[in-house]
């Protein structure tokens, strides 16, 4: 497939937002439990929720340029009974509207209790809000996933990893991001990010390699016979189906020679996992900011690079019509 850099934007982009907000509402419910020490960090948890939040924008401007008609954007939420694509529409502007509502229940310092169910927490509007949030964030990452997972003639695509794998990676990048902020505002928080930053990363490695695995071992169900429907035993073929270029040459095919794509594979695999994992060690150690910083850049960029790998390795069956030549 053609990998459009308005998708990659926008899926990586609030992946990482979701991921940030999961971070935050993650360390609120250790706080809660009393399984961290009680700390008045309320100026994170709104400055968290309120990157979060333009994260979740950007990701959503990114999309707009993918659209060959902008102004009819609305019209894409019209078929969410059938369509994982309308539910994503639906779902983002949900998860945005509950993050910045959490965000601004911390401002406003909305931590009266309301119910005690347990001895040991109290529960408050601001952790409400985060469980809606959660639920919303989740459900955000399930449609986002399914969009590709659901399409059952690209084969690399329709696998559950697909869902796991948009899930543990948005989730990665935005605890990454979570360290940093962390670290920069003095929280005391930043070693318990890094850790769980760490078990995240390398769950996400293990998942991603998995697809990988699964991929390199798939055998095409399609032939030239399907490509055109003729089911005659002995078909050549003698051009690629069009003379010239065309829409069915451009966007079903990145283009690109094998040896790129197999680059960029390993440039992910280091960028994502390995040297973030480095740096996130090192941070278990030495809390300072600009070493998750860098960490969050070098893996959001090789986030860039693993969404690309993603849609230039799925393989449409049109393309044995569209770029064969026998």
């Amino acid at each position: 497939m053609h990998p459009a850099f308005s998708v990659i934007f926008l899926t990586t982009l609030i992946g990482a937002g979701q991921g940030l907000f999961l971070a935050l509402y993650t360390a609120q419910v250790y706080s809660r439990f009393k399984w961290l020490p009680q700390q008045n960090i309320e100026q994170f948890y709104l400055y968290g929720s309120a990157i979060s939040v333009a994260l979740l924008v950007a990701g959503l401007i990114a999309s707009f340029f993918h659209l060959g008609h902008p102004e009819r954007a609305w019209r894409s939420a019209a078929k969410w009974r059938t369509s994982w694509l309308s539910r994503e529409v639906i779902a983002l502007p949900i998860a945005m509207l509950m993050i910045a509502l959490y965000g601004a229940a911390h401002y406003l310092e909305a931590t009266q209790p309301l119910l005690e169910p347990l001895s040991r927490t109290t529960v408050d509007l601001t952790l409400l809000l985060g469980l809606a949030a959660t639920i919303a964030t989740f459900a955000l990452f399930v449609c986002t996933g399914m969009i590709y997972a659901c399409i059952k003639f690209l084969q690399e695509w329709h696998s559950p990893l697909t869902v796991i794998n948009y899930t543990l990676l948005g989730t990665a990048s935005g605890f990454t991001l979570a360290t940093a902020l962390s670290a920069w505002v003095q929280t005391g928080l930043t070693e318990f990010y890094a850790g769980l930053t760490l078990i995240i990363t390398v769950l996400a490695l293990i998942f991603r390699l998995a697809s990988l695995r699964r991929n390199r071992r798939l055998r095409s169900k399609s032939s030239p016979q399907t490509a055109i429907g003729v089911r005659h035993s002995n078909i050549q073929q003698k051009s690629m189906g069009a003379m010239g270029g065309t829409f069915n040459t451009r966007e079903f095919f990145h283009g690109k020679k094998q040896s790129f794509v197999k680059s960029t594979k390993w440039i992910f695999l280091i960028t994502v996992f390995l040297v973030p994992v480095v740096l996130l060690a090192i941070t278990l150690t030495n809390a300072v900011y600009f070493i998750p910083a860098i960490a969050f850049t070098i893996q959001y960029l090789g986030l860039l690079a693993e969404r690309w790998y993603f849609f230039a390795d799925a393989k449409h069956p049109q393309n044995i019509y569209y770029q064969s030549i026998g």
